[in-house]
């Protein structure tokens, strides 16, 4: 037996890459090496349901400790890997072992990016099981609760702390909730949403300092709140990449199969900066759908059938009682149209450029996603008119396409 596949990150891109590889008839060994000590877990209901209390701790993580004996894939767990050696195919942990490797797969994911402002020292941040631990407590104590940055984590904690009975203010330095995501329809109807359940949010406000009393305001304001979390997005773990003399752009530069400059070496996930249809460019994207897909890919490449990465982006966000579901990427449309009702809480936006549909927005309408995404996938041709009208059956094209 060889070296085999060493896999850095036990996260959702790393544990789905040894499953695939298994899946795709890989015989040689798999080491999964992550830092923390749980089993590899889901982290999206960390902010949502799990934060809530209506998932216990015992759900979450992604397989059993059978499944890693029986597909004899080496899980180490609470190692760090310090750098990597890539003349002698050796990855370096903290503890001064080195661990060989013939393919090197980096799911190194992201961490949370630091509030620099005085008094930082004191806010909590959501990423890990153990934060989440940390936060659910501080929750069901605290008396009021300051969420710094209105994105999607911000926005579900906000959400589930306000479901709580907490007194809950949002303080976002754009001019609009979710900015670099959505369109101003959908930042306005969130907007609507949380401030008809009760939650406080301001909006083009910077945060100067955190105090125990609060936080006080650029604009000479004050609010008062014995919890302060943050959530302003996450930064690239691309510094083992960057010090291995990887190239380093907005995350590990890689290729269309999700190959480094080193033939040897992948990075998937949160970390890696690929190319993408859908963006129109380079990108890095943070969700479930990118770890499990770019994992699939490696491993068909590893295995020996290599294929570019070309799924369909998707994602989505719970919050208060609605689900929100995005298919596709919507920055650089020139146009969007609305199908359904939002007066109902019931309506997809569908984003356009030069008359190409680039992506969907669905708030409680699982069917519009579902053909979004097969439309997406196929390059199935959709006018606006089409878009806009209920009438016309969305779901009898997709589904025409798929079988074509």
């Amino acid at each position: 037996m060889g070296a085999g596949v060493v896999i850095l990150g036990a996260g959702q891109a790393g544990l789905e890459t040894a499953a695939a590889l298994r899946m795709q008839g890989y015989q040689e060994p798999v080491t999964l090496i992550g830092e923390e000590l749980h089993l590899p877990y889901q982290r999206p209901p960390l902010s949502k349901d799990y934060l809530a209390g209506k998932m216990a701790a015992d759900s979450l993580p992604l397989r059993a400790p059978v499944y890693f004996e029986n597909h004899h894939i080496e899980l180490r767990l609470g190692e760090r890997a310090a750098a990597i050696d890539r003349k002698a195919h050796q990855v370096k942990l903290a503890s001064g072992e080195a661990v060989l490797y013939e393919k090197l797969v980096l799911a190194l994911g992201s961490r949370n990016r630091p509030l620099q402002v005085k008094g930082a020292e004191s806010i909590l941040y959501l990423r890990t099981v153990d934060e989440a631990d940390r936060l659910k407590q501080r929750i069901a104590d605290a008396r009021e609760i300051a969420v710094i940055g209105g994105g999607f984590i911000g926005l579900e904690i906000a959400a589930v702390a306000r479901a709580l009975g907490k007194p809950v203010t949002v303080v976002e330095v754009r001019q609009r909730l979710m900015a670099r995501a959505v369109a101003g329809v959908l930042s306005d109807f969130f907007l609507n949403l949380h401030r008809g359940r009760g939650v406080q949010v301001l909006l083009s406000t910077t945060i100067a300092e955190v105090h125990s009393g609060g936080v006080l305001l650029q604009n000479g304001g004050s609010h008062s709140a014995d919890l302060v979390l943050a959530g302003i997005g996450v930064l690239p773990n691309a510094e083992l990449a960057r010090h291995a003399g990887l190239a380093v752009g907005n995350g590990i530069v890689v290729n269309e199969f999700l190959r480094t400059e080193d033939p040897a070496i992948y990075a998937i996930g949160d970390c890696a900066d690929h190319p993408n249809s859908f963006a129109g460019g380079r990108c890095r994207l943070e969700s479930v759908q990118n770890a499990v897909d770019q994992a699939k890919c490696v491993a068909r490449g590893i295995a020996g059938n290599p294929t570019p990465y070309r799924d369909v982006p998707w994602f989505w966000t719970d919050q208060f009682d609605l689900r929100f579901q995005m298919a596709g990427i919507s920055p650089g449309h020139d146009s969007f149209v609305i199908r359904g009702s939002i007066e109902n809480l019931k309506f997809s936006v569908f984003y356009f450029k030069a008359g190409r549909l680039l992506a969907v927005d669905s708030v409680s309408r699982f069917g519009d996603h579902v053909a979004a995404r097969k439309l997406l996938a196929s390059g199935t041709p959709l006018t606006p008119e089409q878009a806009a009208d209920e009438s016309f059956d969305l779901k009898k094209l997709a589904t025409a396409q798929s079988a074509a």
